[in-house]
């Protein structure tokens, strides 16, 4: 019953889900169009970060490929599966799963639908039609934290995270280290939203780390990260924060000091390039430095707080992790362990 309710809607309502940018209402695919479509986490489209970098992807494989593209929104983890439910019926040639918190969600729909394809961002769902698109969030972090220790005036930072599980540990882990390979006695102050969408208690957050002493906050926290952003506009010359996922730096000039942009919007293009040449990818693919899937922006509104001292040392960081010279941490527990 819940699968013929899903198909009727979608009769009824063929594209009436679609985003800005995705088409008209009522467009439909041409003959012989590559199609793609894309679920959203409950961020959603205008986080200026995860899902908005992910849409990135869509975008380019319309205008380069000439894909038909469909987004639907979640509103809350109650719409992951309706959504993806709903897409498969449809049968598109990729369907993208954007966050971790769709694997058990993406798991059970991708066993009913075995002849679908899809693609989950941040986690490994093990069906044979799932390709699984993770990153090495700790690699740009510890570069993130690396400059952080560079910049800062009060020998203090912060870091805020969204939801305090495995990812997010990630992008901490990497941020305290690379302070640590910097300056060892540096003080890094972790707080946790336990959200990824409470924008005023980012804001919150921001003013309490900003107010015990750091000037720089690094966040990994999805919308909670605008909150800290906005907290920063009103801060003296010298506080700043570093953005994530996307590029954040235009959102307050001067402010973001860069931000580690985790390139989700390359892994979306590459698994639809690969389906358009006849080739596609199957398995579970790891993004790093060494791959281009992280990195850090180019203080383009920020260049006079970064040395060109420090500029050398991060390029030979880089250098160093891209070739496994480095290994940088990605739990709490390796991070108690690491050595700079």
């Amino acid at each position: 019953m819940k699968r013929r309710r899903l198909l009727a809607l979608l009769s009824a309502f063929p594209f009436a889900f679609a985003m800005p940018g995705c088409g008209r209402r009522h467009e439909r695919p041409k003959p012989g169009q590559l199609t793609l479509a894309m679920v959203t986490d409950v961020g959603g489209l205008g986080d200026r970060s995860f899902n908005d970098s992910a849409y990135r992807g869509l975008l380019q494989s319309r205008t380069d490929l000439g894909a038909f593209i469909k987004v639907l929104q979640s509103k809350s983890a109650a719409d992951y599966q309706p959504n993806l439910t709903v897409l498969s019926e449809g049968r598109f040639a990729m369907i993208y799963a954007i966050g971790f918190l769709m694997g058990d969600d993406l798991q059970q729909v991708a066993r009913q639908f075995p002849a679908q394809r899809y693609a989950i961002v941040d986690d490994v769902v093990p069906e044979p039609n799932v390709v699984s698109l993770t990153f090495k969030e700790e690699d740009g972090s510890f570069l993130a934290g690396a400059l952080a220790a560079m910049v800062s005036k009060t020998r203090r930072v912060g870091f805020i995270g969204g939801a305090d599980i495995p990812l997010i540990r990630k992008f901490e882990a990497g941020y305290a280290a690379g302070v640590r390979e910097i300056d060892p006695s540096m003080h890094v102050d972790v707080k946790y939203a336990g959200s990824f969408d409470d924008v005023p208690a980012g804001k919150e957050i921001a003013n309490i780390l900003f107010n015990g002493g750091a000037d720089i906050i690094y966040t990994a926290a999805g919308k909670v990260g605008l909150g800290a952003i906005d907290a920063v506009k009103s801060r003296p010359q010298g506080y700043y924060i570093i953005g994530v996922d996307s590029d954040q730096d235009a959102l307050a000039p001067g402010k973001i000091l860069t931000s580690m942009v985790k390139h989700v919007d390359v892994a979306v293009f590459d698994v639809a390039q690969a389906i358009a040449r006849r080739r596609p990818i199957a398995g579970h693919l790891v993004f790093g430095l060494r791959e281009n899937g992280v990195g850090l922006t180019d203080f383009r509104y920020t260049h006079g707080a970064v040395t060109a001292a420090a500029l050398a040392r991060l390029s030979s960081l880089r250098a160093r992790i891209a070739s496994g010279s480095i290994v940088v941490p990605s739990t709490r527990e390796a991070l108690a362990a690491w050595k700079p």
